[in-house]
């Protein structure tokens, strides 16, 4: 499969101070989310104790292989397998803060569209370009957190970029992408995703070839597949990663209850969904005709996405690289490319040309002083629903002392201050039994089984977040003093030293 639109037969960029739509995408990004939406990245209560991690990390200068976390689980086998993410944030952390947290977060977001952005232009239009990167960038903003999988993003989008551009080229396999598989098995656990995307890639591109030819189109491709598996698995946990990620999967409890794992909420709305009524119109009318295998790829996408939430923005990112190709053929097959006339669209057309060196210096210095002076402006702090700092002080205040009860969404915040925690966002870790009686208990089912969690792990004090079902119980509980309420949380301390009956 060729392009239609080839922005290397594009006008030179006279006119546009060597800027290119790629990089006009990153400015954008990034100027629009800081001034604007700062505090957008800081909503989730992992990033918390992903920081934690980075932390543990460099003070112990190892890897963790069981908890240190917690009051409830000491020493329970830990896969950390996103070690090296966390020791970036950390890092950044503490070199600029929230501030530096948000930079990265937004840059790594910025990025992602740019390099889609330049894959898309090899192929289509502008207009077309922008239009499809809108779609994602709208699918990718519901998991736009500053957590370890923005940054794999970055690799995701190279990952997809070359193996696509490879295949389509009929050229064999580009073997620096190994080294982009060996920095995303340490980062992020969507590398398991890019193995499966590769080895469908790598099929399509040795379809492609007529079938005298396949066999020798099919060793370098059989090659890099078995060589990316073998620098998937060189992270501190082995083969450890991949049965860790089946593990994830086979979950019930958990991923029934935690939000990013739900389906998605059409109710509400949610940008899934205009990207399903615009593809599947596009296949109605005919505009776009998918080759079988790279159907299959998008039809698993789709039902990934369908049936958890935080795989929208997987959706929004991979289907672009599988689906621009198939669709710029058909949409200008009975057009003449390149038709543009008017000053405007030779304009655009302008901008499809790569950016010159020396603006993209400029552009990078600018963004990054307007960063500066906008964060320092409105410096960004993490959303107060999950950071419960004037309860825990009540806490302190009240005496508050032994282990604490506190809600899923307070345990990364807990962690992050040193304190040891009944549950955080690693379910994993704690295991379907576990939640299934964490939750079975705080919204008190039984008011025995609340009685019985008291006793068995003899809570000095409790941490939930309002309207919690327990918080009741508590109020009307003997030897329990209520100390603190506000919009984030709900405190109880223990005032006598016998035990709840």
């Amino acid at each position: 499969m060729k392009a239609t639109i080839d922005v290397r037969a594009a006008m030179p960029a006279s006119g546009t101070w060597g800027l290119s739509w790629p990089l006009i995408v990153w400015m954008c990004t990034v100027a629009v989310l800081i001034a604007s939406h700062p505090n957008l990245v800081l909503r989730d209560a992992d990033t918390y104790w992903h920081l934690a991690a980075g932390r543990w990390i460099l003070e112990h200068g190892s890897v963790p292989t069981v908890d240190a976390f917690s009051h409830s689980m000491p020493g329970a086998p830990w896969t950390a397998f996103e070690w090296l993410s966390e020791l970036v944030m950390v890092g950044v952390h503490r070199l600029a803060g929230w501030a530096g947290l948000v930079t990265l977060a937004v840059s790594c977001f910025g990025l992602v569209l740019s390099l889609l952005m330049r894959f898309l232009l090899a192929r289509m239009e502008p207009v077309h370009a922008l239009l499809f990167t809108g779609l994602a960038a709208g699918m990718m903003l519901t998991h736009l957190l500053a957590r370890p999988h923005v940054m794999a993003w970055v690799l995701l989008a190279l990952w997809m970029s070359a193996l696509v551009n490879a295949a389509e080229a009929r050229r064999g396999p580009p073997w620096w992408l190994l080294g982009v598989m060996l920095l995303w098995a340490n980062m992020h656990g969507s590398f398991l995703l890019g193995l499966v995307l590769g080895c469908g890639i790598a099929l399509d591109a040795v379809l492609a070839h007529p079938p005298g030819k396949r066999t020798a189109a099919a060793m370098p491709w059989v090659l890099f597949a078995a060589l990316s598996m073998g620098a998937a698995l060189l992270t501190p946990s082995g083969w450890g990663v991949l049965a860790h990620a089946v593990y994830i999967m086979r979950m019930e409890v958990a991923l029934a209850v935690i939000a990013e794992w739900l389906s998605p909420d059409f109710q509400r709305g949610n940008p899934l969904e205009p990207w399903l009524l615009l593809v599947l119109a596009l296949a109605l009318c005919g505009r776009v005709r998918l080759p079988w295998l790279r159907l299959v790829l998008l039809l698993g996408l789709v039902h990934l996405a369908l049936k958890h939430q935080r795989n929208v923005s997987m959706l929004g990112l991979v289907a672009p690289f599988l689906m621009a190709t198939p669709f710029a053929r058909h949409w200008y097959a009975a057009q003449r490319p390149m038709r543009d006339a008017q000053v405007l669209d030779r304009w655009f057309l302008s901008l499809a040309a790569p950016a010159r060196p020396v603006a993209i210096a400029v552009c990078v210095c600018v963004a990054a002083l307007f960063a500066a002076a906008s964060l320092h402006l409105r410096p960004p702090t993490p959303q107060s629903l999950i950071t419960p700092r004037a309860a825990i002080d009540a806490a302190k205040a009240a005496g508050a002392q032994g282990h604490v009860l506190n809600d899923y969404i307070f345990g990364g915040f807990l962690i992050h201050e040193g304190i040891p925690v009944f549950i955080d966002g690693r379910a994993d870790m704690y295991g379907d039994v576990f939640v299934e009686k964490f939750i079975g208990a705080l919204r008190v089912k039984e008011r025995r089984q609340f009685l019985e969690l008291l006793d068995e792990y003899r809570f000095g004090w409790t941490l939930l977040t309002p309207g919690t079902p327990a918080i009741a119980v508590l109020d009307g509980l003997q030897g329990w003093r209520r100390v603190h309420a506000d919009d984030t949380a709900v405190v109880h301390v223990r005032v006598g030293a016998q035990p709840a009956h």
